[in-house]
């Protein structure tokens, strides 16, 4: 597949970009966006969006074909990874999600059309329209695919120019997607600009900082920092620093006629995106005296992981990486050699996976890339005091309990800090109308202006 240079991405490594060449990106964005993006109306975006959706759905569409063929080499993950990864990202790109976002984050679907009148609003003689920024910019993490694609969706929604940095080598997927958008309609496909460069570019990040109303950047806390710190004065900052996950297993799950689907759901959350991001379970949580125990419920989870690396096999990763895993591993058969209460189980040959149980209840980071940590615990009380060292920088908690107990578990978790609760197995696939981070999805971009007749 031959793709035509519409984008700085699509430019041969050769190519040199140079600041006056982001500047001029940046007032043709402007133009573009006054006479293509602007007039349009909110329905006429959704319907776009939601056609590409359906076509990246369909295994004979090119973009699909071509994001597979050529996936593994540019990315890392292996055709099915990216798959399933795909999948999940573009079902979510309906007419029923995109409604429900609207009027989850604006009371109304057409406050982004026209002043709209709330029934409270009304009786003090208000209207307010949602305004979204002219120029909007996301510098984008380069480790999955998904959030710089969710970014782009959510920009052209509120109608803004946006020019997405990718990190060096990162920009193969949002690429793709930028040119599935201009196939499907150029001019709105010419609302947006995708470059990749390696980080800490002061020349080319200085050019693009001048030109934006709004950035949002993705990644390490001090990288966060670091931009914001450099940003002028007008520009609105919206950042999603580092984040942990992990799931938490009740005895009540653990029976014998749930079993299965329950280790099947862990395996889902951990193979995911080969567990990277910041949705991936570190560590999983198992109540103690189930039917099946915790000690089981690890060796039941090998068993799949080996399964998973035959029909979704983890994709390469770096030397550093296999190196981090090795080390880690090492550390832990020593231990278990002389500890009766920790064991590790590991793929042979190569860092796959990797199961690590042990009854130290402290949240400990993985290597990712499949390497996960089985923690017995008695009950909630132990697993919130063993995960008080990460108190305000989870992201997601996976939860497999009965019914009435998941209700329960979601609210403490809530008051205890974490800002999203899911069932296992669906970690690493947040539904459109999720607040990242606990904040709302398109309240961070825009700005209220109220109209008192």
């Amino acid at each position: 597949m031959n793709l035509p240079n519409f984008y700085f991405a699509d430019l041969p490594p050769e190519a040199t970009l140079t600041p006056a060449m982001i500047t001029a990106a940046a007032d043709t964005l402007r133009r573009n966006r006054a006479r293509h993006l602007l007039p349009r109306s909110t329905e006429n975006i959704i319907k776009i969006l939601c056609e590409v959706g359906v076509e990246w759905l369909q295994p004979e569409n090119q973009f699909r074909k071509f994001a597979l063929e050529r996936g593994p080499e540019e990315t890392g993950f292996t055709q099915p990874i990216l798959a399933r990864g795909l999948d999940n990202f573009f079902s979510q790109l309906t007419l029923e999600n995109f409604q429900s976002l609207l009027e989850q984050e604006f009371g109304h679907a057409e406050r982004l059309d026209a002043f709209v009148a709330h029934p409270v609003e009304g009786k003090t003689g208000r209207a307010a329209m949602a305004v979204a920024p002219e120029f909007l910019g996301h510098i984008a993490a380069g480790n999955i695919p998904n959030p710089t694609l969710m970014s782009m969706v959510l920009g052209l929604l509120v109608r803004s120019a946006q020019f997405v940095k990718c990190g060096s080598g990162a920009s193969f997927l949002p690429r793709l997607f930028a040119h599935s958008i201009y196939q499907a309609d150029p001019k709105l496909g010419s609302c947006l600009e995708i470059a990749e460069w390696r980080g800490g570019n002061p020349e080319l990040e200085n050019a693009l900082f001048a030109e934006l109303d709004c950035l949002t950047v993705t990644g390490e806390d001090e990288t966060l920092a670091t931009i914001r710190s450099r940003l002028p004065a007008k520009v609105r900052f919206v950042g999603y620093g580092q984040k942990a996950s992990f799931g938490y297993v009740m005895r009540e799950a653990l029976r014998e006629e749930e079993i299965s689907r329950v280790v099947s759901a862990a395996a889902d959350d951990i193979t995911a995106w080969d567990q990277n991001g910041c949705l991936s379970p570190h560590v999983i949580y198992v109540e103690e005296r189930g039917m099946v125990e915790s000690d089981k419920f690890a060796e039941k989870l090998v068993v799949e992981l080996i399964r998973r690396e035959t029909s979704e096999p983890r994709g390469k990763i770096s030397m550093e990486e296999s190196a981090a895993i090795a080390s880690r591993r090492a550390i832990y058969e020593t231990l278990a050699t002389h500890r009766a209460d920790a064991r590790i189980w590991q793929s042979q040959g190569s860092t796959a996976w990797t199961v690590v149980f042990e009854h130290d209840t402290r949240f400990q980071f993985s290597c990712l890339n499949r390497f996960v940590y089985i923690k017995p615990v008695p009950n909630l009380a132990a697993v919130l005091q063993g995960i008080d060292a990460i108190r305000g920088k989870v992201s997601t908690v996976g939860i497999a309990a009965s019914p009435e107990k998941t209700k329960e578990l979601a609210q403490q978790f809530a008051r205890w800090g974490a800002t999203r609760i899911c069932p296992l197995g669906r970690m690493q696939n947040p539904p459109l109308t999720w607040r990242h981070d606990g904040r709302p999805a398109l309240g961070d971009l825009i700005q209220w202006t109220d109209f008192e007749s």
